[in-house]
């Protein structure tokens, strides 16, 4: 599974094999869960792990909904077509669900609103996850797209910092300026207090690179 979801991942794991046993006078109770509340992979009744960021600036005017234990639904609107194309691998490929809604000065570039969107993100990840008690913490994964490879490795250690080793051959992917790929990485570690390692092992086509990395993540 991809980067971001190992790391969310609680540290128990999946229900235990049942095994035959004979047959026994106990009786056995449905496990009932509430309506309210919903059952990690590991069985066990959490908290839904789900938040909402608002962020205004004199440029933009972003909003991100995320939710950790979703099926990897994402409604993107972004303004930015490319970018809500990233936001859609790391949404299907995390299975978490994901909502962007975006206004910002486009006339200019795109610069402000893929940071903010960025920023937005990394708050309402660090949000979810909360106090971050029993989850894994460390994930890696490596992606491949066609000729491209990628591998992601992450750290929720509440430090920040992104080391972003793509080398993207062009400098537009359609109207997107390929800069913002790191930038974006780099402000949604420093909100979510994560520490990203970003490595390209193989790639030549500007598209397959970034999209690779995005469901590596």
């Amino acid at each position: 599974m991809p980067g971001l979801q190992t790391a969310c991942r609680t540290l128990v794991g999946g229900p235990t094999p049942v095994r035959l046993a004979a047959p026994s006078r106990r009786s056995v109770r449905p496990l009932r869960v509430p309506s309210t509340r919903a059952v990690a992979t590991n069985g066990s009744e959490t908290q839904r792990r789900v938040a909402t960021v608002e962020r205004m600036t004199k440029e933009t005017k972003v909003s991100v909904t995320i939710d950790l234990d979703g099926t990897g639904v994402c409604t993107s609107k972004s303004g930015i077509p490319f970018l809500d194309h990233m936001m859609d691998q790391i949404s299907s490929h995390g299975l978490i669900d994901l909502t962007v809604e975006a206004e910002g000065d486009y006339w200019i570039d795109d610069h402000h609103t893929n940071e903010d969107i960025g920023l937005a993100f990394g708050t309402a990840l660090a949000q979810a996850l909360g106090d971050r008690k029993g989850i894994h913490r460390f994930g890696d994964f490596t992606a491949p797209l066609d000729e491209a490879l990628i591998h992601v490795v992450l750290d929720l250690s509440g430090r920040p910092h992104c080391s972003c080793g793509l080398e993207i051959p062009t400098e537009r992917i359609g109207n997107y300026d390929t800069q913002l790929v790191e930038h974006f990485f780099e402000s949604m570690s420093n909100t979510s207090g994560m520490t990203l390692h970003i490595r390209q092992l193989a790639g030549k086509n500007s598209h397959h690179i970034v999209e690779a990395t995005f469901k590596a993540f």
